[in-house]
């Protein structure tokens, strides 16, 4: 089932990658007292994720946080070598935090994982967004067919207002 508005985020441990290497981060590290955008997408790299859906969020960085958002982050299953070496080709570092959910642990519990085993991806990530203040999850936006629409930046930009 997926997580729906006014709902906790469930514990869970990311990698990503810092200048001193991989480093573990858990849910209360990342949510706790912040308000954040996470999205998610099946994976780092793939033509849609990496042309159309996280270039909106590092276009409109600014325009996010002067909407009171702490923290930007997107999540993917892929391992978090990939995730840092996204990170670096997108010039996002420093910008959007770059989580690695692996084995797909945060995605299961949260309801979003996607069985794309036909197409020799095995699980990943739905492409969502999502806002979460405090580990509550203040609205969430999963995306019903192909492309970039409700869970992109020009939408979370709307949810957020003026």
């Amino acid at each position: 089932m997926t997580i729906s508005v006014g709902e906790k985020l469930p514990d869970a441990t990311f990698k990503t990658i810092t200048p001193d290497g991989a480093k573990d981060l858990t849910t209360a590290d990342i949510f706790a007292g912040k308000k954040v955008v996470l999205f998610g997408v099946p994976g780092a790299f793939t033509p849609t994720c990496n042309n159309n859906h996280l270039p909106g969020y590092l276009e409109n960085h600014e325009a996010l946080l002067a909407r009171g958002v702490d923290t930007i982050a997107v999540v993917a299953t892929n391992d978090h070598h990939v995730m840092g070496a996204w990170a670096r080709f997108t010039g996002g570092e420093g910008k959007i935090l770059y989580l690695a959910d692996g084995n797909g642990d945060f995605i299961t519990k949260v309801g979003l994982d996607a069985d794309f085993t036909a197409h020799g991806m095995g699980l990943r990530s739905k492409r969502f967004s999502m806002i979460v203040d405090d580990g509550k999850v203040v609205a969430v936006n999963v995306e019903t067919k192909p492309g970039v629409n409700e869970s992109g930046a020009a939408h979370m930009l709307e949810q957020l207002g003026a």
